[in-house]
Order: structure tokens, then sequence, then C-alpha cells
């Protein structure tokens, strides 16, 4: 029965720290270079690239009402005005933080998603970015 106990302890207390671990958002809320449109899978994230075809305005606020939409998300830091917005997305059940950050790179959007613990985001953020695409569609080039 101590055993049962202490698992419980411990699982209890790894919830907690992921749920209330601090987040440091000038880490988060940066953006590597892109070059070209297209699709990067990368470990423990993906990054879409698209040419827009709307003012980079438009296409911001856009995606920026899309993310606040999806369930147990939040805009962390950044604005449309600043060209780059950052967001936390959290699973449902432990509360694992994923960090999106949107930004306009030239006639570039870019969306980058990543998980912050772990190694694996079991396709997540690719799905979530995928489902935000969807709502731009018309204010970007296809692939």
């Amino acid at each position: 029965m101590r055993i049962v106990i202490i698992l419980v302890v411990l699982i209890v207390g790894l919830m907690a720290y992921v749920r209330f671990a601090p987040t440091d958002t000038a880490r988060w809320h940066q953006m590597p270079d892109t070059a070209e449109p297209g699709d990067i899978l990368e470990a423990g994230g993906f990054r879409a690239v698209r040419r827009m075809t709307a003012p980079a305005a438009d296409v911001l606020m856009a995606l920026e009402q899309r993310a606040l939409a999806t369930p147990r998300t939040t805009l962390l830091t950044g604005s449309v005005a600043e060209g780059m917005l950052t967001f936390q997305t959290r699973s449902l059940l432990w509360g694992f933080p994923d960090h999106t950050t949107v930004a306009v790179q030239d006639d570039l959007i870019v969306i980058y998603g990543r998980l912050r613990f772990g190694q694996s985001d079991m396709g997540v953020n690719k799905a979530r970015i995928a489902a935000w695409l969807e709502t731009i569609g018309p204010l970007t080039e296809p692939l």
C-alpha cells in the first residue's frame, strides 16, 4: 500500500509541475529564419511556411482569431502590430504545453509549433497547424 501512495504522490507532483511550471516567453517567442514555402517536420514539432496573397496584418488577424478559438489555447506574447504572436496550447488530461509561434517573414507566413516537455508530440502540432492553415487558405498560395 505504501508503494501505491508514493506512486500517486509522484504522479500528482508531476502533473502539478507540468501545469504550473513558469514559462519563459522570451525562449518561446522566437522564429527560425525561413527562405521558402513548405512543411518541415522536426523532432517534437512542425513548421509550415506559406506565401501570403493578402496583407500581412489580415493573415495574422485571421490566425490569431483561429488560434484563440482552439480549445485550451491562450496568447502568451506578441501582437499583430509586432508581426509575431506566440500561443500556448495545453493537452486536455495532463496539461502539457505546446508553443506555437506565428510570424511574418517578408512575404511568408510561418507557423512553428513545438512541445515543451518530452521527445515526441505524437503529431498534435502538425494537426493543429493544419487546422489553422485551413482557416487562412484563401489568404495564402497553396503548396
